[in-house]
């Protein structure tokens, strides 16, 4: 059976990140296990391209390489640190969640804001008075 192999640019180019970063999480050991050919390139398979769409899936989330290290830590000895690795998954969901509240506040805010200019560039247009923010500072635009 033939093991499907990467170099270095094909793998960053599929996940649109730097090659440094490649290294760094080899170097952070993240990503182990990366050999090399005759000529001392980089060789990346199919269990390293699954291994990097859980680390930038992770740090998407939010996670530290601390956590990813203590993560995949965990995983490899797994029956022992299934506590520690769902109380670390855990921890990261309640994060996600104030994550997602921050956005939504912010993104409400926006949505205000964008009302508000709106209807001042439009009175420019009408020759009208400009509107009064407090028009626009309760008003609920996500629904």
């Amino acid at each position: 059976m033939n093991v499907r192999t990467y170099g270095i640019k094909d793998v960053a180019d599929r996940f649109h990140i730097e090659q440094s970063a490649l290294r760094y999480y080899e170097d952070s050991g993240l990503l182990p296990g990366v050999e090399r050919n005759a000529s001392g390139r980089r060789v990346y398979t199919d269990w390293h391209i699954d291994r990097l769409g859980t680390i930038l899936c992770f740090k998407q989330a939010g996670m530290t390489i601390d956590e990813l290290q203590r993560f995949f830590a965990y995983e490899n000895g797994e029956r022992e640190n299934i506590d520690a690795m769902v109380d670390l998954l855990e921890h990261r969901h309640q994060e996600i969640i104030k994550q997602e509240q921050a956005l939504h506040d912010a993104h409400q805010q926006v949505l205000r804001k964008l009302h508000f200019f709106k209807g001042i560039r439009q009175s420019y247009v009408d020759g009208t008075p400009k509107p009064d923010w407090s028009l626009y500072a309760g008003q609920n635009y996500l629904q």
